[in-house]
């Protein structure tokens, strides 16, 4: 098993809240994790026929048959077992007690925050990152000289890397068992076929700012079914938005989000992309780039149980800034370059943000290998060691 970031945060709360909530998308390694921390604990999954029935039909009973807690999986399925949950919870003392693991992040924050708000920890497991990947020994000196693209290809789901399934190979099963399972439990959506183009066109999208109303009128679709649309595969960890900083600097700034898919091997397989050939040609490479850096920093510190302050910046004349950090005090402007080789041009709009905030340092993340500290504060890094974790590059 691929040691977690998410490990000892998932321990600390289970000492400190009488149950733990543990989301995530679908093949994330959310049972494995839970199983692996808490095999001292029975196993359920909601998605089991009989154990489904008992638990719906005897809630109190069901429960009851397990005074000692139990690993609950997709527990979302069974929304009425979370009211007498309450009751055990409001009952004991002992913590730790259960932990609940699901998929679908609305049905199940939903439940917890109807009655079980103040009891129970909130925790997301996403996808591999490569700081994961790298104490697992997965990514390396094989990467250090390579371009990204078949990370890119390959994505971050476990199944890719534990079972050695190639992304292109793997990623339309998991869209179609995506769209056939998970989006049914959230919404009556009776024409998968235009479901299906609303994510296709959204991945052409992905690292945009997010237009929702062009977006709906190409869909063939109302705005208010967009926007619902939307927060399904927001609440399913397919995509995340990134808003725009709130800090304005007496400047007129954009106010839409941008959109980001979480793994880039999803996006690839949305767009038709299953080759490095074919990768390094598509318009789509940059963007593909940098949602996976975005989605890199996102999941690190998800993986810690922080709350990310991740935001972008870009004011009406058309400067941008990819993406800015927040931590502490701390404020960092952080551009992305999908090109091997740095460019004068890649420090554009870092010097007009350095001059706009008097900012004293930077980061510049792009697809090649050499490693610079420029005069002006801006670390140029391989995005590589994205690898050792942001805090540690920052450092």
């Amino acid at each position: 098993m691929i040691e977690r970031l998410l490990t000892e945060k998932l321990r600390q709360s289970a000492k400190m809240w009488k149950a733990v909530a543990l989301t995530g998308p679908r093949q994330s390694g959310k049972t494995t994790l839970a199983r692996h921390i808490f095999g001292d604990k029975p196993y359920l999954t909601l998605e089991d026929p009989d154990t489904f029935r008992f638990a719906s039909e005897d809630p109190r009973g069901f429960l009851a048959a397990y005074p000692d807690g139990a690993v609950l999986d997709e527990v979302q399925r069974v929304p009425e077992l979370f009211s007498y949950l309450q009751r055990v919870l409001d009952e004991t003392r002992e913590k730790g007690l259960f932990i609940l693991s699901g998929s679908n992040n609305f049905l199940l924050q939903q439940n917890i925050s109807q009655t079980l708000a103040g009891r129970i920890a909130y925790l997301n497991l996403l996808p591999f990152s490569l700081e994961e990947l790298a104490q697992a020994g997965k990514f390396g000196a094989e990467a250090s000289a390579s371009a990204p693209d078949q990370w890119l290809l390959n994505g971050f789901y476990p199944p890719v890397h534990d079972q050695q399934i190639p992304g292109p190979e793997w990623m339309p099963q998991y869209i179609r068992t995506y769209v056939e399972r998970d989006v049914r439990q959230i919404r009556n959506i009776t024409d998968l076929l235009v479901f299906d183009r609303f994510m296709r066109l959204l991945a052409v999208r992905n690292g945009q700012e997010l237009n929702l109303t062009a977006l709906a009128a190409e869909a063939g679709i109302d705005q208010k079914t967009a926007q619902a649309w939307l927060g399904i595969l927001v609440s399913s960890f397919i995509v995340f938005l990134l808003r725009p900083y709130h800090k304005n600097f007496s400047k007129t700034i954009t106010k839409r989000p941008k959109v980001y898919f979480w793994d880039s091997a999803l996006v690839c397989s949305l767009l038709g992309l299953r080759t490095s050939e074919e990768l390094s040609q598509s318009a789509h490479r940059g963007s593909l780039f940098e949602a996976m850096v975005a989605s890199e920093i996102m999941k690190q510190q998800l993986h810690k149980g922080l709350e990310p302050r991740l935001y972008y910046w870009r004011d009406k004349s058309g400067k941008e800034i990819d993406l800015i950090f927040e931590e502490g005090l701390q404020v960092v402007p952080i551009e992305i370059k999908s090109g091997m080789t740095v460019q004068p041009s890649f420090f554009k709009n870092i010097r007009y943000w350095q001059n706009l905030t008097d900012t004293p340092r930077s980061l510049l993340i792009y697809a090649g290998s050499q490693r610079q500290s420029r005069s002006d504060g801006t670390l140029v890094s391989p995005w590589q060691e994205l690898s050792s974790g942001l805090g540690k590059l920052l450092s």
